[in-house]
């Protein structure tokens, strides 16, 4: 079947139409993702006092409101003195209150006797920038707290879910019906999600949009690169990523022109809307109608790519390649690959040496790219423009990632860079209090760099690993990937413990990855392996493949091959 964009052209004018319909839909997976930034905010609060208050004191500063005193008030280090109108005199902490017994002329320090009580008038929370969010309507602070840290968690764990469930499924039933059913789902839940009326519906609302959206994101990668020739889709599959950036930077935009999260996440769920009124036009795979044998809608499929690339000359199915097949579209054996399992990785010490290096480079450029996203709030400065940023700074990192990958080799960009995140977090750590601007053009410098090494490794993953165990491999890294994305939401709100301890984890993390990743072999220019038998000899030849001039001529064939077998897997390690 890849001979096939060598007659139609491997980017023309249909695949443009597939690859950027395919690709807008991939901005509201990015929304869905980071939009828990805004819509889980925890603002300034205090404990509420139980009537009108006519005074409220701050050390030697009186207001006649509690929500005049937000900007001179520092949660961790103060307390609030209130006056109400019958006379009493309560002390307002963040999660209790005192009610301060035979005293009658508010003073801030108090040494007489004081009754403590619950905060069971609820909170006074601080509106400044937000009206409302799930947190302020619903109390998820103080013995609650917990809930609200939950939210990003359960999320990535639908998105693990979907992901494994949605790809399965999209290779038993078509990519386009599965295309179909996880946008619609985006837009319902997306919508449904705003009105939910407690947490538990929330959280149990989005986990199925999770798996909806990461759904999408795998089965759109395939759909796209099963349509895009060998020229154009390395540079294709990369920015993918980059629409999923410009998610995250519409996450800020609507974040910072609308303060009610409902309203918010009706707007940012409206992104679906488009693509589901004109996916329905979209056709399904030549590759899985061939696996399925529906021939002639392969030759249909054919057709009207001759017709919207302008192909002059005519051609049958059967001269781009053969009708009976017993290969799957990857071109591998199925009867073979059924044979081997996760153990395979793990074949001898150089296999194990490789594959847990590997995996560490997965989760860590997973669990790097969601500290430094979700963390970019906590840098100080404008929290919406901070966010932007990190979804801005993307871009640029997959074409240095592209232009690294091609003229320096896959080793030699992604240890630097690994290596590089590791300095760039030690730099953060020690950037004096006070220095907000550098601190955050610091973060977007580590989120460039973690960036290059997240979106190079799902590429370098299947040419370190013979053909019969490849997608083995990058299945399991993309499975080590959600894992991280799972575990960075609770790294970031380690904060709490230091204020540098996301950075310390990651730079950790990130320095053990990038020396375990000059140990692993350079792969740039050299043929794939196929067999166990080839990897094995490899090893015993210090991992330096003397090319013969079959192998060189197999060079090519063996590339389409292997990019045609980890589009399956290819997206899973960013989301």
């Amino acid at each position: 079947m890849e001979g096939l964009f060598d007659y139609v052209g491997h980017f023309g004018r249909f695949q443009a139409y597939v690859y950027f319909t395919c690709a807008f839909q991939s901005i509201s997976c990015g929304i869905h993702y980071l939009a828990s930034v805004f819509i889980a905010v925890t603002p300034k609060f205090v404990c509420k006092p139980p009537g009108n208050v006519s005074l409220t004191l701050l050390h030697n500063e009186t207001f006649s409101q509690i929500n005049e005193v937000w900007d001179l008030w520092t949660p961790q280090k103060d307390y609030l003195v209130v006056q109400q109108r019958n006379g009493d005199i309560w002390e307002l902490h963040r999660c209790s209150r005192f009610k301060r017994e035979d005293s009658f002329a508010p003073t801030y320090t108090y040494g007489g006797n004081m009754t403590l009580f619950s905060c069971s008038d609820g909170y006074q929370y601080d509106h400044t920038n937000l009206e409302s969010s799930i947190v302020t309507d619903w109390d998820l602070v103080c013995d609650y707290e917990w809930h609200s840290k939950l939210i990003q968690p359960t999320f990535m764990l639908g998105v693990l879910i979907g992901a494994v469930a949605f790809g399965d499924i999209a290779d038993r039933v078509g990519r386009r019906p599965i295309m179909w059913i996880t946008s619609s789902c985006q837009f319902i839940f997306g919508v449904a999600v705003a009105f939910t009326f407690n947490y538990y519906s929330f959280v149990f609302v989005r986990f199925f949009l999770a798996m909806a959206s990461s759904g999408y994101l795998v089965v759109a990668f395939v759909y796209v690169t099963e349509y895009v020739g060998s020229k154009a889709r390395t540079w294709a599959s990369m920015h993918i990523h980059a629409f999923f950036a410009v998610g995250v930077m519409v996450v800020a935009l609507i974040g910072y022109l609308v303060r009610t999260w409902w309203i918010y996440q009706i707007i940012l769920s409206v992104f679906t809307l488009p693509f589901i009124l004109c996916c329905w036009m979209l056709p399904e795979t030549p590759f899985w109608l061939h696996s399925q044998g529906k021939y002639k809608q392969v030759e249909s499929i054919i057709a009207t790519m001759e017709k919207w690339n302008k192909v002059s000359t005519p051609c049958k199915l059967s001269e781009l390649c053969p009708v009976e097949d017993t290969r799957d579209p990857c071109g591998n054996n199925a009867q073979t690959a059924k044979k081997h399992n996760v153990l395979d990785l793990f074949h001898n010490c150089t296999f194990a040496r490789r594959t847990i290096s590997v995996w560490l480079v997965w989760f860590t450029g997973s669990l790097g790219y969601y500290v430094f996203a979700l963390n970019s709030v906590n840098l100080g400065g404008n929290e919406y423009l901070n966010l932007f940023l990190t979804g801005a700074v993307e871009i640029p990192s997959y074409i240095v990632c592209c232009l690294g990958m091609d003229k320096l080799g896959r080793r030699n960009t992604l240890a630097p860079f690994l290596l590089l995140s590791t300095v760039i977090c030690v730099v953060i750590m020690v950037i004096p209090e006070g220095h907000n601007t550098i601190t955050i053009v610091m973060s977007m410098a580590g989120k460039f760099s973690i960036g290059i090494a997240f979106g190079l490794v799902y590429l370098y993953t299947a040419e370190l690993y013979p053909t019969i165990i490849r997608s083995l491999a990058v299945g399991s890294g993309s499975m080590m990937c959600r894992i991280g994305s799972v575990v960075a939401p609770f790294c970031v709100y380690l904060t709490d413990v230091w204020i540098f301890m996301p950075q310390l984890l990651v730079g950790i993390m990130a320095l053990v990855s990038g020396i375990l990743t000059l140990m692993l072999p350079e792969t740039l220019g050299k043929p794939l392996m196929n067999t166990m038998e080839e990897a094995i000899e490899t090893q015993g030849k210090g991992e330096n493949r003397t090319k013969s001039v079959s192998e060189a001529n197999g060079v090519m064939m063996d590339k389409l091959e292997s990019s045609a077998e980890i589009s399956d897997e290819s997206l899973m390690h960013k989301f």
